[in-house]
């Protein structure tokens, strides 16, 4: 079987994308034949190579902006790359139906050590960080392609906020968590608060529900669990120029930072 066949046979079985490594296996052919061939459909623009041996398959509906949807692959990247994995951020609100301030860039997490983040064409994938990835709050949902893995509506917005220093300041994405504060359900978070280790970030969560206009039961929810363990005031925007002073709300939330959604 040819390097062409193989890629027919899988979009046929709707797979869009594949290993150098499992090219090779199944058409038989050596490795330096089998990057010719690669290297010519890539000219061709109907394969990307994505990462040093992983590739792409762009299919006819795919073919004007070039770019895979990141649930049709990510999947089978992570196998390939031995890592795990979920969409979250960005990714994971436009997963969810949050349309506000949609952006080109993939978000996905990973646990350590770091990945260098993928620019390549259209392609703009940056993977963030965490030393214990545990398996909660993640939901298994289907594409074209198979299974992925995608933070739930809780898992999402906690992430937001706890990397805010990373993507772009908790204005930039409140109308975002405004959206997905709309959808959330009591079980989400209290399957969230079995195990989130951050106090500060559920915090500021509380203190965004309040001002924001949550559902007032998520937020009775946190706060209960919040008093339960020992919690000090700290900053709505972390500046480490400055230690939090006088709180005046339940959250203890230095509100150092002006809340500005265009919702």
């Amino acid at each position: 079987m040819n390097v062409t066949e193989y890629i027919k046979k899988l979009q046929s079985d709707e797979e869009y994308s594949f290993s150098t490594k499992e090219l090779i296996d199944y058409s038989g052919k050596n490795e330096l034949s089998v990057k010719r061939e690669l290297s010519r459909l890539t000219k061709k623009k109907d394969i990307v190579n994505l990462r040093k041996g992983f590739y792409l398959i762009i299919p006819p509906r795919y073919s004007v902006s070039g770019k895979l949807p990141v649930q049709l692959y990510s999947n089978k990247l992570f196998k390939f790359l031995e890592r795990e994995y979920y969409l979250g951020f960005y990714t994971a609100a436009k997963i969810h139906g949050a349309s506000h301030q949609q952006v080109n860039r993939d978000y996905i997490m990973i646990e350590t050590p770091k990945l260098i983040d993928i620019k390549k064409n259209v392609y703009d994938i940056r993977f963030l960080t965490t030393t214990n990835l545990i398996n909660k709050n993640i939901l298994i949902k289907n594409s074209d392609a198979g299974n992925y893995k995608v933070s739930s509506l809780a898992l999402t917005i906690v992430d937001l906020i706890h990397y805010q220093t990373k993507l772009g300041g908790i204005n930039r994405m409140l109308a975002v968590i405004e959206e997905l504060l709309e959808e959330i359900d009591e079980s989400d978070i209290g399957n969230l608060l079995t195990w989130y280790p951050n106090i500060s970030t559920l915090q500021r969560l509380g203190f965004i529900m309040d001002e924001t206009g949550g559902k007032e039961s998520c937020a009775k929810q946190i706060f209960n669990h919040l008093k339960s363990n020992k919690f000090y005031p700290i900053l709505l925007s972390p500046n480490t120029n400055r230690k939090p002073g006088a709180v005046n709300n339940k959250w203890k939330v230095d509100i150092n930072l002006k809340l500005d959604s265009d919702l």
